[in-house]
């Protein structure tokens, strides 16, 4: 089992439910899935931009990306139904606390000036976003190896009601909030 998973047990729960008052224990907020996403407009012109963004994406999150592909033509971008744009991936279970481990405690620590994420990207239902400009904060990949440095979004999926709630599940797990 994961290591956050076991401490979202154990120490989590306890403190969420004397927090929100909850009569029943599967009322607790929890984390649902990580989505990372890669949106890559010039793949249009250089297809291998999207062939390096899959291996890259492929290491950061331990699991196969989907490619995404253009739902409608835009002819001012050059664009036409079904050419690939994107990669994503969706994780869950301990691959997702493996992920949320590794980002709050390994990644974002090495952003340069980090002074904690934004309180205010969050959806209105629990759910988070978090968009990160250079994927070479991550360990795993390999700054002299890379073409093109590329921005991602995270997407957090809690099961939780309302901001409030999410937002401090996502304390509790560690999540380093601006002041």
């Amino acid at each position: 089992m994961a290591r956050l998973k076991l401490y979202y047990n154990k120490e989590v729960v306890p403190k969420l439910i004397e927090a929100f008052q909850y009569k029943n224990r599967m009322q607790v907020p929890r984390l649902e899935k990580i989505v990372i996403n890669i949106g890559l407009g010039e793949a249009i012109h250089n297809i291998k931009l999207l062939d390096s963004a899959v291996d890259e994406l492929k290491i950061i999150a331990g699991q196969k990306p989907v490619i995404t592909r253009a739902k409608k033509s835009i002819a001012a971008f050059k664009l036409r139904v079904g050419m690939p744009i994107g990669c994503m991936v969706t994780l869950r279970k301990d691959r997702m606390y493996d992920f949320f481990d590794k980002l709050v405690n390994v990644t974002l620590p090495r952003v340069r000036d980090f002074r904690g994420v934004s309180g205010k990207a969050f959806d209105g239902y629990g759910n988070y976003t978090l968009g990160i400009k250079e994927h070479i904060i991550f360990p795993e990949i390999d700054y002299d190896k890379i073409e093109k440095i590329k921005g991602l979004n995270i997407c957090v999926v809690t099961s939780a009601s309302t901001d409030e709630e999410g937002k401090e599940l996502l304390k509790l797990l560690g999540m380093p909030f601006k002041n």
